[in-house]
């Protein structure tokens, strides 16, 4: 893990069934990833996300 993910371990990832998860993007407070989380989910795709601490 680089210095820069250490410094925002809260990140959002995509699931994909049968594959690894892929970060979205990452943010330095769960507040800020809940926010964007919420944002991702109302733009009315049925994509699944989900918020983890790495």
């Amino acid at each position: 893990m680089t210095y820069s993910e250490q410094l925002k371990p809260w990140c959002i990832v995509r699931d994909i069934p049968n594959q690894e998860n892929i970060v979205v993007t990452r943010f330095r407070r769960r507040d800020d990833a809940v926010a964007y989380l919420q944002v991702l989910k109302q733009s009315g795709r049925n994509i699944a996300f989900k918020i983890l601490f790495k």
